[in-house]
């Protein structure tokens, strides 16, 4: 056996050579990176990330702001409450047609699956903010819409039955109440006091993970007034709006929550957002933009609703639009003119009683200014019912003031849009003229009944319109009625081939449209603007 042995070493001395020399060079070269690259010590875990990191007067800023961000959400989160509501709905159930024969029923009763409409159980999860100590909670109207039951659960989990005081839908705004008392509150703001570019943070439990804060900047305020093209609907079109624009992130959840300022006061409540619906769950999550409703406009709600269980809003009884350029010029106005235009009064009206008139520019409400057509109509429903307000109007290029006395908004109340005495329809119109490609005829009675016209209209009425020209392509249809061209009467159809002839550039027509009355500018490139009741 050791012959062996010896034998085996003497034959293969060489390749056990080299072998040997190859693992010693490979225990060298390791042991050489290792000292290099070195290894943490783990001998004492305080030797771990030792360090002071950095410091100077920037970071000493930059730690004042976080405990100050802390505060304000020590101070607001014990506020913010979890909403989770039931809603019972029917669902229709797939049915065979015969099913729906009595006959059939009667002798063979119900099949399993196709027993008709049935009911189910929905659930929602939401947000909301206490506001006072006695229990009273302001969250979204779309949080507790048709909701049969409502849970409340508060920062240490308690959870209360809520009782709904009132609802508004058209601010998309609620009050709810929970039997409790000496709750912590978070103190109200006034919201006109933002400016963009304010801090401000948004509380919430979005996607369900509860109490959630976050940051973010006022990225626009008064959207969803006309001019940007917003309109929100949350359940139903939102007939009153006037959001901030935030880039603080808001998500499904989210809604009912506070929006807080540096003072930790909430100056709005959060309610929807931008999405591209591929949010988790299918549902639309954050874009980097978040609207809220301003406090002052849930204030004013949250009081009536608490009070008498609904709202009480203005009412001054005109049709408005924005005041566009090409509107301004017409009415010997300076480009960028700011306010709203009346395009019609409702008759025996507030505005009609205290003289208002279809032309009139308002530019401010009780001295504050009027930038827009919704902001005349949110000061107007701020403002009580039966409260007299003066309007700074101009009229014919002079200034004056008006005083009205409001009224009370009508319920269901929503913006309206304007389109916009011989027998024959009128001659061919001139080819250079703004009008050119209108056919209309004259306001017969017969036409007149038909329409559902009231006898104090009065024009021609277009029965064809082409498409391509400057009437069509701003959206003027048969069946308008064309009652005045820049601002002269037209009576008859004479009036309108002698007025039309005359058209040239820029032209200002008033027309009614299924009854309502409104301003419109034709030309190339033609912009009516956005109406709204008021």
């Amino acid at each position: 056996m050791q012959h062996q042995t010896k034998r085996f070493l003497r034959d293969n001395f060489f390749g056990l050579s080299l072998t040997l020399i190859g693992l010693l060079c490979l225990a060298l070269t390791g042991s050489l990176y290792l000292s290099h690259r070195g290894f943490p010590q783990t001998t004492s875990a305080a030797g771990l990330g030792t360090g002071a990191g950095l410091s100077g007067p920037g970071i000493d800023t930059l730690e004042g702001l976080n405990r100050a961000y802390e505060q304000i959400a020590n101070l607001v989160t014990p506020a913010v409450v979890n909403i989770s509501t039931t809603s019972v709905v029917k669902v229709q159930s797939q049915q065979l047609p015969f099913m729906m024969d009595p006959f059939f029923r009667q002798f063979f009763g119900n099949i399993p699956g196709y027993e008709g409409p049935r009911e189910q159980r929905e659930k929602a999860l939401g947000s909301g903010v206490i506001v006072s100590p006695d229990g009273y909670i302001l969250t979204n109207n779309h949080v507790i819409a048709h909701a049969t039951d409502i849970q409340v659960m508060l920062q240490n989990n308690k959870k209360y039955k809520g009782k709904l005081v009132g609802a508004d839908p058209q601010t998309d705004l609620a009050v709810v109440k929970i039997e409790a008392k000496d709750l912590p509150t978070a103190p109200i703001g006034d919201s006109s006091e933002l400016k963009v570019g304010d801090t401000v943070m948004a509380f919430g439990n979005p996607f369900g993970l509860n109490f959630t804060v976050t940051r973010g900047t006022v990225s626009a305020l008064g959207r969803g007034q006309g001019r940007d093209g917003i309109r929100i609907e949350q359940g139903g079109p939102l007939t009153i709006q006037n959001f901030i624009q935030t880039d603080a992130a808001i998500n499904p959840g989210n809604s009912g929550g506070p929006l807080v300022n540096v003072r930790g006061q909430v100056v709005g409540i959060n309610t929807a957002i931008l999405s591209n619906g591929s949010g988790m769950g299918g549902e639309g999550g954050f874009m980097g933009i978040g609207f809220a409703i301003p406090s002052n406009m849930a204030q004013h709600v949250m009081t009536d609703l608490v009070k008498t269980g609904k709202v009480t809003r203005g009412y001054l009884g005109v049709n408005i639009t924005d005041l566009s350029d090409q509107m301004a010029r017409q009415f010997g106005l300076p480009a960028n003119s700011a306010g709203a235009l009346i395009q019609d009064v409702v008759k025996g009206g507030p505005g009609d009683k205290a003289g208002l008139k279809p032309g009139d520019v308002v530019q401010t409400f009780n001295g504050k200014p009027v930038s827009s057509a919704g902001a005349l109509t949110l000061m107007t429903t701020n403002a009580e019912p039966g409260a007299e307000v003066t309007l700074g109007v101009v009229r014919d290029t002079k200034k004056m003031d008006v005083r009205v006395t409001l009224g009370q908004r009508p319920t269901g109340l929503t913006p309206t849009t304007g389109g916009g005495g011989e027998q024959g329809e009128g001659e061919e119109v001139p080819s250079a003229s703004t009008l050119r490609g209108i056919s209309v005829q004259a306001l017969t009675p017969d036409v007149r009944q038909q329409l559902g016209l009231q006898s104090d209209v009065h024009g021609v009425v277009i029965n064809q319109i082409d498409p391509n020209s400057p009437a069509g392509q701003a959206g003027l249809q048969p069946g308008v009625v064309i009652e005045s061209i820049n601002r002269q009467p037209v009576n008859s159809v004479a009036d309108f081939n002698r007025l039309a002839a005359q058209a040239k550039g820029d032209t200002l027509l008033r027309v009614n449209q299924q009854g309502q009355s409104a301003f419109i500018v034709l030309s190339p490139n033609s912009d009516s603007g956005d109406d709204s009741g008021q």
